[in-house]
């Protein structure tokens, strides 16, 4: 009913316009002819009275006393007797300014009738664009998307679209806000444990004084301290303030200096490392910051690899990305781990005591920062296993 009606005022402009110019085309041509026939009747009767002078008190009395009645019949009339065509000499329409002052007031009402139907119609238009904000406003469905192609359509579209982008502006906002309480909260979490050692171990050490309570303070103010740096860390990653200096780096290489640094850890866990190296890789990363992204995915393989296992990596790349695998060869991940592995905070089942949560998200930032995706997973064969993909463009 909406696009019939749409279709109507358009159709009804024209219709009065047409009506318009048809009553002034009427208008003029009556006139015109008007003239035309004074002229060719002015001609006849000079022409008659210079052929007969004293024929031009009749011609005169004629004029006068002529009054336009019935039109005569063929039969009656004597010019159509002496065989002279009928429209050789109009008569002037009388009416003919008659139906055109009435096809001007038709057209005129009718483009009147229009103009207030248009109106109407677009004062609707804007009432229920207003009310679709204000129920937007109030937080209800604001049932922006009606159908009707017209001048409102572009501003509806619009509309939609800030709509929308406030909804999506909202809901980020609320997911940050919970994020940023349940951030807080495993924080304080995270703090309160190491300051409960601390204060149990000062409390023993004021009791028994012993080096064994000042190696326990040490190691929980370290533990402190990595919490700090990593929590400034991820902070630093959200703002987009970490500077990442990019340049072409061997992925060999890379994988090498991370191993290399972990190292000590490895001997201590019994546990080595085997990069095979293959076709000559290169990737344009920070390779301090991307080294250390690595390093998290390998010592987290590491934790989980039985005494006498192996963590392995390898890489290669293709014209959209480079391919980057860390393995081990324990147990895996539990099911329940997977979707969450990468959240701050969280610590799967088998997650070790010295742990604090945020390595792998730390890495996780770091790597998607330089357009890179990392991604875990079980093998068929057993192992958990670390996929990266940095990519080209």
């Amino acid at each position: 009913m909406r696009e019939r009606k749409n279709r109507m005022v358009p159709a009804g402009f024209v219709l009065a316009v047409s009506l318009l110019a048809a009553s002034v085309t009427a208008f003029l041509s009556a006139g015109y002819y008007n003239r035309v026939q004074i002229r060719v009747l002015g001609e006849i009767c000079g022409d008659a009275i210079e052929r007969e002078p004293q024929a031009k008190g009749a011609i005169l009395s004629a004029l006068k006393e002529y009054r336009y009645g019935v039109e005569p019949s063929a039969e009656e009339n004597i010019i159509c007797a002496w065989g002279y065509d009928r429209s050789v000499f109009l008569q002037t329409a009388a009416a003919g300014p008659l139906f055109a002052a009435a096809g001007f007031a038709a057209g005129a009402a009718l483009f009147f009738v229009t103009v207030l139907l248009w109106n109407k119609r677009n004062t609707e238009r804007i009432t229920r664009l207003a009310d679709s904000l204000e129920k937007v406003n109030t937080g209800g469905d604001g049932g922006l998307f009606f159908g009707g192609e017209d001048a409102f359509s572009g501003l509806q579209d619009e509309i939609g679209k800030t709509v929308t982008e406030l909804y999506q502006t909202r809901e980020a906002a609320l997911a940050a806000r919970s994020n940023f309480a349940e951030n807080l909260s495993n924080i304080a979490h995270q703090i309160k444990t190491p300051i409960t050692a601390i204060s149990l171990s000062v409390q023993m050490l004021s009791e028994n004084p012993s080096p064994g309570y000042l190696d326990k303070i040490r190691c929980q103010l370290a533990h402190l301290t990595r919490l700090a740096d990593g929590l400034l860390l991820l902070s630093r990653i959200d703002e987009g303030t970490l500077a990442l200096e990019k340049k072409e780096t061997d992925v060999f290489t890379l994988l090498t200096l991370a191993a290399d640094n972990l190292c000590d850890l490895f001997g201590k866990a019994g546990v080595s490392v085997a990069i095979p190296e293959a076709e000559p890789a290169v990737i344009c990363v920070d390779m301090d910051w991307t080294m250390e992204a690595l390093m998290n995915l390998m010592k987290n393989c590491m934790e989980h690899t039985p005494r006498g296992g192996c963590v392995c990596c390898s890489y290669e790349q293709n014209p959209i990305y480079t391919w980057i695998r860390i393995w081990d060869s324990g147990e895996g991940f539990a099911r329940e781990d997977l979707p969450h592995l990468f959240e701050r905070f969280y610590r799967g089942s088998n997650a070790g005591s010295g742990g604090i949560g945020i390595g792998l998200a730390l890495s996780k930032a770091i790597i998607e920062s330089q357009n890179g995706t990392v991604a875990a997973c079980n093998l068929p064969e057993g192992g958990a296993c670390f996929e990266v993909r940095m990519y080209c463009h």
